[in-house]
């Protein structure tokens, strides 16, 4: 058996205030193609299809269709919900949903499997969804094996492990499970997964995974292997720059007679580039990274001394498609012994007053020689001014 194993794809998700939608579309055609190409039995979606808990109207069109061109390339679907994901939203239209399309929401349904055949006999699929503990601990008061309360995500998905090892006893074959959580070994991208951890106790051991013979897991955005059967797909588009340099795709999983038999990972195509830009800011808009990056999708962080007049106007007029600037000063100034009131009451002339107050607000940076020029002019010009009052 042949099985595609893909996560997160955050269907409804923004980039900077920018619409992801057509170049999800884009690639999930991709994915749709190599589905095809690569006579794939079974596509497993390891949680995060939406990435809001309220979809709009568009975001299930997207997935309708993408569930569709799935099913018609002959493969079977299945799809968990994860933490982004409203499992009652996701799953009430599982049963509307057209034979092979399989959506599993429901985590007392964690034990029972989806069953799949091949040649060599059936492969139980079991879809394990996003647990949070305050919520399903309800429909399991009997708590984990040593009968304490689950209250944390690492008890919680341990607890449903030992159901699908349970599943597993009573159902003949290979075994694939599906789930969405923080394994331990893995590296987030910071500022970007939603938070499943609190502290280190929600992070769940590799341990908690042994039994199946392959484990397709969802929630960080990028490729890893956890051990050659337990392992993250990712997500099909970049979402921050924090992902910029991972590669984006699925993983390939081959299930012999005797169980999994290889992996291989299938390239996605990126629809726009994500580059970082990096130097002062005349630097960034040279000529040469205007020509190289005009398409990109750009984060300018300019190390200028001081701030720079209208930044993103000036970038964007270089790079239609900037979607980030950040100030960094290359050498930050050390903090000055005497506070800004201390130099303010200190100052004798009214440009003493100005250069104190430069200082305050630039980091430390005075005046330019082109800046002190016209200080004085206009100061010049007050005085003359007052003189002929």
């Amino acid at each position: 058996m042949r099985i595609l194993h893909t996560s997160d794809w955050h269907i409804g998700r923004t980039f900077h205030g920018h619409s992801t939608m057509n170049a999800l579309a884009d690639v999930l055609a991709a994915l749709t193609e190599q589905v095809r190409e690569n006579a794939v039995d079974v596509v497993v979606v390891a949680g995060d299809v939406f990435d809001s808990a309220t979809p709009s109207g568009p975001a299930y069109t997207l997935l309708g269709d993408a569930l569709v061109a799935l099913h018609e390339t002959g493969a079977r679907v299945i799809v968990t919900s994860g933490n982004h994901d409203s499992a009652a939203r996701l799953g009430f239209q599982a049963r509307l949903l057209r034979d092979g399309i399989h959506v599993l929401t429901d985590p007392l349904a964690v034990g029972e499997p989806v069953i799949i055949a091949d040649a060599d006999g059936p492969v139980n699929f079991f879809g394990i969804p996003y647990l949070e503990p305050a919520i399903v601990r309800q429909h399991w008061p009997e708590g984990d094996a040593e009968g304490r309360q689950l209250r944390t995500q690492a008890q919680t998905m341990a607890h449903a492990m030992d159901l699908v090892r349970i599943g597993m006893g009573r159902h003949s074959g290979r075994s694939v499970a599906i789930a969405h959580c923080f394994a331990a070994g893995v590296d987030a991208t910071v500022g970007l997964e939603r938070e499943v951890r609190q502290g280190g106790l929600d992070v769940v051991p590799l341990s908690v995974f042994d039994g199946p013979d392959y484990v397709a897991l969802g929630h960080i955005h990028g490729r890893q292997q956890i051990s050659e059967r337990v392992r993250y797909a990712g997500a099909p588009l970049h979402y921050s720059f924090g992902e910029q340099h991972k590669p984006r795709g699925s993983w390939l999983v081959d299930l012999d007679a005797d169980g999994l038999a290889g992996v291989e990972w299938l390239e996605l195509p990126v629809p726009r580039r994500l580059v970082t830009l990096t130097g002062p800011l005349e630097e960034i808009l040279s000529e040469a990274n205007i020509a190289e990056h005009v398409d990109d999708w750009v984060c300018a962080i300019y190390t200028d001394a001081a701030p720079q007049a209208e930044p993103m106007r000036r970038l964007r007029e270089s790079f239609p498609f900037c979607a980030m600037v950040q100030h960094q000063p290359e050498v930050v100034a050390e903090e000055r012994e005497r506070s800004y009131s201390q130099r303010l009451r200190a100052a004798v002339t009214d440009a003493e007053r100005i250069e104190a107050f430069l200082e305050h607000v630039r980091a430390g940076h005075g005046a330019t020689e082109t800046e002190s020029r016209l200080i004085r002019a206009v100061l010049d010009d007050r005085v003359r001014a007052e003189a002929l009052v």
